[in-house]
């Protein structure tokens, strides 16, 4: 039996949302709700300490990271639907994609993602109930984050994060024009875990993802878009609502 905690269908959610869907795994997904800190409670703390999602439930073996979740389900899922080329070439070029988008794409989208919308979502909250929900938190860099989401990020930070953005973007475009997948011919979990950041930034990002810039990248995004798998995850699974919980963090904690 499989069971995956996430947020809605984005970001690292996304990627092995996704993945269940393309290879047609029967699973149960538990959402959880970012704006109560609902992945910071000690229930969830016992399946994976970090407190952050998307987490793995497989007959009571807990997976944790995005694309190594992906992996897993292609290693233990070798029947259904590949996700991974044959070729061990390929297979390597596939996991320097989602070797990048992990370390350098993912971190700069997100950065401005928390500027844009987590900041909204932290300041919905007085001090008093933002603190209960911080030292809940158990790793100390995302309490930094968080707080510099209420505070706002430094603009030379902000800069230097769409400065990443821009070459980002650039490199998807430019292996786009020599390849309809990220690893050749065939779509794979680097199509998927880069897609699960790039979906999107054709409205978030429209200066520098549009048809005159970047035609092949956002044709990218609309074929995978228009997969079933796709269009069937988005039709089944909720996007989260930043709204503050109704009871206090006091009385939740």
């Amino acid at each position: 039996m499989l069971t995956l905690y996430c947020f809605g269908p984005g970001a690292n959610s996304l990627k092995p949302l996704l993945t269940l869907y393309e290879k047609g795994l029967e699973f149960t997904r538990r959402q959880l709700n970012p704006a109560a800190f609902e992945h910071h409670e000690d229930w969830f703390k016992q399946l994976n300490p970090n407190g952050q999602v998307p987490a793995l439930d497989h007959d009571g073996k807990i997976i944790t990271e995005s694309t190594v979740i992906c992996e897993y389900l292609e290693d233990v899922f070798p029947d259904t639907p590949r996700m991974r080329p044959d070729d061990p070439y390929l297979r390597a070029q596939m996991r320097i994609w989602t070797k990048w988008v992990d370390e350098y794409f993912c971190w700069c989208v997100s950065t401005i993602g928390w500027d844009r919308m987590v900041s909204r979502m932290a300041k919905q909250y007085s001090d008093e109930e933002f603190e209960a929900y911080v030292k809940r938190i158990p790793i100390y860099e995302q309490q930094v984050k968080w707080r510099r989401a209420r505070e706002g990020f430094p603009k030379d930070l902000l800069d230097e994060e769409m400065r990443k953005i821009a070459f980002s973007v650039k490199k998807l475009e430019t292996r786009l024009s020599e390849s309809p997948w990220l690893t050749g011919p065939d779509y794979t979990l680097a199509d998927i875990c880069n897609f699960a950041i790039a979906n999107g930034m054709q409205m978030g990002f429209s200066d520098l993802v549009n048809d005159k810039d970047t035609p092949h990248l956002i044709d990218w995004i609309k074929r995978i878009n228009d997969r079933p798998a796709a269009k069937k995850m988005f039709a089944e699974t909720p996007r989260e609502r930043l709204e503050r919980p109704t009871q206090p963090a006091a009385e939740n904690a």
